[in-house]
């Protein structure tokens, strides 16, 4: 099996948005691949966290995963400061990372723009998550056209790494994943479906009540017109509720929409095949929350997993750059 990696920071309720067009495809991983997902909880702290609600968040969103579908007796579910060797590593590609790479990293440039304080950390941290592939000698990284720098970064410094040191670490391939449904916001149609608080209204949260998910799809805008096809383009609002409900229902929109004549009736049919997908991920996450202490094993046996694969690739590093051993 292929070895591939995946990540997610603790920020914010998992949304509809996240379920289709990700965790459907790491669920489905799980099964044909060796499948490593870290709650990337260090890459959290770039921005100022409330201690207490960063580590409700942490094991929050390990829930959401698990009720989604992750099962950690089959795939590698752990909690990124949990395993040391994440910052040891990103320690030794910082050192091998040029200062001018860094600089070019667009992401860095979107995320510092507006602030009035940029910690270090922002700046570096693409070495860490580079850290975090290459340390689980990770084979493919499944992620979409925004990340694609991140990864070339990656690729570039393990290369630069292996060409001083020797054939010591993976050097990972990128992959697009298979297409998952776009989901767009509801009430703004030509922008992804987000986290931010101020969009909550066009945003679906996986744990949401039905008559919320109901009441959510049934205000969502559509446009003037009265037929229901799909174009992106030109009905960007009615596309979205079509791709909506053929991702829960395993069609394509344009099958949907082949199936219905007015706005009301599409939005109710998206409305209650979000209802019935939503349904058992609420009940399992309601499980899971009333017993804490099962999701905390699972990412203890996680870590321990990742651990022993990430001590092996650390004294690999070690020997091969000279560090004197410990006793």
């Amino acid at each position: 099996m292929q070895r591939v990696l995946s990540g997610i920071q603790p920020s914010g309720d998992v949304h509809l948005g996240n379920l289709l067009g990700a965790l459907q495809n790491w669920v489905a991983d799980q099964h044909t691949h060796e499948s490593f997902h870290p709650i990337v909880d260090l890459h959290a702290v770039t921005v100022p966290q409330d201690p207490a609600e960063l580590q409700t968040a942490t094991l929050r969103l390990a829930q959401m995963l698990m009720a989604s579908g992750l099962d950690p007796d089959i795939c590698v579910l752990f909690v990124q400061s949990h395993v040391p060797e994440h910052t040891q590593l990103a320690w030794v590609l910082e050192c091998t990372a040029g200062f001018g790479e860094l600089r070019r990293m667009h992401q860095f440039k979107d995320k510092s723009a507006d602030m009035d304080f940029v910690c270090a950390g922002l700046f570096t941290y693409p070495v860490l998550q580079a850290a975090d592939i290459v340390l689980y000698d990770t084979d493919v990284v499944p992620v979409g056209d925004d990340q694609r720098q991140h990864i070339e970064l990656t690729r570039d410094i393990t290369q630069r790494f292996n060409a001083r040191y020797g054939e010591v670490l993976v050097v990972p391939e990128h992959r697009i994943p298979p297409a998952g449904a776009r989901v767009m916001d509801l009430q703004e149609p030509t922008r992804k479906m987000s986290k931010s608080a101020d969009e909550a209204p066009g945003t679906i949260w996986l744990l949401d009540e039905p008559d919320t998910v109901r009441r959510k799809i049934r205000r969502a805008v559509t446009d003037s017109e009265a037929e229901v096809r799909f174009d992106r383009e030109a009905k960007p609002g009615v596309s979205n509720l079509l791709e909506i409900l053929g991702a829960a229902t395993g069609r394509s929109p344009q099958e949907v929409a082949a199936g219905y004549d007015r706005y009301g009736e599409l939005k109710n049919g998206c409305a209650e095949a979000v209802v019935e997908l939503l349904a058992p991920i609420r009940r399992r996450f309601d499980e899971l929350s009333t017993d804490p202490g099962e999701t905390q094993r699972a990412l203890a046996a996680g870590a321990e997993t990742a651990g022993e694969i990430a001590t092996a690739t650390m004294a690999r590093v070690r020997e091969a750059m000279g560090f004197l051993p410990r006793g």
